[in-house]
């Protein structure tokens, strides 16, 4: 029986990148999209709510994962979502946003993300120094986002909100190869600076659809997370809907290459008290 592949070939890679190459256009212009499309309204007077508190569980699959480390002859590129599998994972996200001074607002976001799995390789992978042979590799992936947001209410009428900021991300990712007694592991954390845009519109009957972005590219990569909600309030302090998410992003220097992409479906429960 012949074993799957995790190595991609040329077309697989040219076709993913040209996918990448769209998203980076999307994640860099959407703000700016939203600014073109509303700019010529003339804003209310700030109506700043309380604190919101949103919570968030989604299945999430992986759509991509390529990895070489180093990034260079010693080390091997190889899909590692032919060994984890494509999911689906469960990826929690924890919201928190309260108003500040004038239009302005902040936003601390909580959205862990690791997936393991045990697959097989068709193919020999040196990764982070280590040899692994063909045949049984357990592999898990970690990718940790802690971000904190400072945003403005650009837009605010009773028909639309559209809100524009910058985002501080610290990256807590890491990969972690085993096969037997050997085994290897990547870690990589850092600080990661985004564009911010997010915007909500009522529907009528308390329903209302909400958008968000947080997104940049450049240098040796890009980044994108970017969802959208239909929620539905219940009373004055709770709501709750369904959301879709899209993430999207990755690195390509000296060190490491790693891009990954993930489509995620789920449901949110919103608590505003009052």
């Amino acid at each position: 029986m012949a074993l799957p592949k995790v190595f991609k070939t040329r077309a697989d890679i040219l076709s993913t990148d040209r996918v990448a190459f769209r998203l980076r256009i999307f994640g860099c212009v959407m703000v700016s999209l939203i600014a073109g499309l509303y700019g010529g309204f003339v804003m209310a007077e700030p109506s700043p709510k309380g604190w919101v508190i949103d919570t968030d569980v989604y299945a999430s699959w992986q759509g991509r994962n390529d990895v070489q480390v180093p990034n260079d002859s010693t080390g091997s590129r190889f899909a590692l979502d032919r060994l984890t599998g494509d999911g689906p994972y469960v990826a929690p996200r924890v919201q928190l946003s309260w108003p500040s001074s004038g239009r302005r607002e902040w936003r601390v976001l909580l959205a862990p993300l690791s997936l393991s799995n045990a697959g097989v390789s068709a193919d020999p992978i040196r990764f982070q120094g280590t040899n692994f042979s063909s045949g049984p590799v357990d592999a898990r992936y970690q990718f940790n986002s802690w971000r904190g947001t400072v945003r403005w209410r650009w837009i605010d009428r009773d028909d639309l909100v559209v809100k524009v900021g910058f985002t501080a991300k610290i990256r807590d990712a890491s990969i972690r190869l085993r096969q037997g007694a050997r085994s290897a592991e990547k870690d990589n954390t850092g600080f990661v600076p985004l564009l911010h845009g997010a915007f909500e519109r009522p529907l009528g009957s308390g329903w209302r659809v909400e958008g968000d972005i947080d997104a940049l590219a450049g240098g040796p990569g890009y980044a994108v997370d970017t969802g959208l909600k239909l929620m539905k309030s219940i009373d004055d302090e709770w709501s709750v809907g369904a959301s879709v998410r899209f993430l999207d992003g990755g690195a390509d220097n000296d060190e490491v290459y790693a891009f990954a992409r993930f489509t995620s479906a789920g449901i949110s429960i919103r608590w505003q008290p009052r």
